[in-house]
């Protein structure tokens, strides 16, 4: 008679106290994780699917039979091809060369200013944010109405000047983009304005002493301590506004459509139009898989960028 006995490589591992963590992490954000899976997975697995397709809202067809009408890639061929999208895309890369260096330099500026105590700071802390809070269409309409040949743009022009100032600002195929860049840069400075404070205001004040005491002058502190140690801030700031630049679309479109003609036509103007008036809705679905894919590119290098530098 033989005694059965367990061997200890039987028994069930004891997990240590790291994995225990980790398990315990993952069954508490298993319902957040499925919610994003939700959100975001599922919306970009069907704009895929509906990108290889003809598949259109009035073909009564529903969107899970879109296979029927595969393509083999027709859609891309045709976005590569298409002219009008590559000036819509030039048109949007010119406001974002023009619009964001220059909310940039204006937001540091006064971001400088606002770092030290003066009287009526918080007075002109609210005004300055004002722009941000307004509605982008209702900004359009007030753009919209200061650029009128008769209206107070033309009026200010004409009295500083002494000249009958009378330019049709929004009719005029090379004006219309400047107005509409004007009114991007009077809205969105103060929000580059807010990132480049808070990380203005994180720079260690001992270090600032330190080199005051040294010797170094403003010039020498503000380019060897302050923007050094803003760097990462600077590099999302400018995110943000190249990426919101490419969705601008509520102020240009109330001031002038994205004409006249396609003279203000940009991605997001463009998009709205064949998706409204054209239904090509599997085309539209190729070319915001396109745009997401080179804006993750180009995200992605200035992260690489960014994380080789720091």
């Amino acid at each position: 008679m033989t005694a059965t006995t367990s061997t200890p490589a039987s028994l069930p591992r004891q997990l240590t106290l790291d994995e225990e963590g980790k398990r315990l992490g993952f069954r508490m954000t298993l319902p957040t994780q499925i919610l994003i899976l939700f959100i975001a997975v599922f919306p970009l697995l069907m704009q895929i699917y509906i990108s290889l397709t003809d598949w259109s809202p009035l073909d009564g067809v529903s969107w899970i039979s879109a296979y029927e009408s595969w393509n083999n890639f027709a859609n891309f061929v045709d976005l590569i091809q298409d002219d009008r999208l590559w000036a819509a895309l030039r048109r949007t890369f010119l406001v974002m060369a023009v619009c964001v260096p220059a909310q940039f330099f204006l937001a540091l500026g006064l971001a400088v200013l606002f770092v030290d105590n003066f009287i009526g700071k918080r007075l002109f802390y609210s005004i300055l944010l004002t722009p941000m809070m307004v509605v982008p269409s209702v900004a359009g309409y007030m753009f919209f109405m200061l650029f009128q040949s008769g209206g107070p743009i033309n009026g200010i022009i004409s009295g500083v000047t002494g000249m009958d100032f009378a330019v049709a600002w929004l009719s005029d195929p090379h004006l219309a983009l400047v107005a509409v860049m004007i009114a991007d840069v009077w809205q969105w400075t103060p929000l580059m304005f807010l990132i480049l404070l808070a990380g203005l205001i994180g720079v260690p004040e001992d270090q600032l002493r330190a080199a005051t005491l040294l010797g170094a002058s403003w010039w020498q502190r503000f380019t060897t301590i302050m923007l050094p140690r803003i760097k990462i801030v600077i590099v999302i700031a400018l995110a943000i506004r190249v990426v919101e630049i490419f969705k601008i679309f509520d102020t240009l479109y109330v001031m002038t459509g994205g004409g006249p003609g396609v003279a203000t036509e940009t991605i997001s103007v463009y998009i709205y139009k064949i998706t409204t008036q054209d239904l090509t809705w599997a085309y539209v679905a190729a070319i915001a898989l396109f745009i997401l894919i080179t804006l993750s590119v180009l995200a992605n290098m200035a992260l690489r960028r960014m994380g080789r530098r720091s």
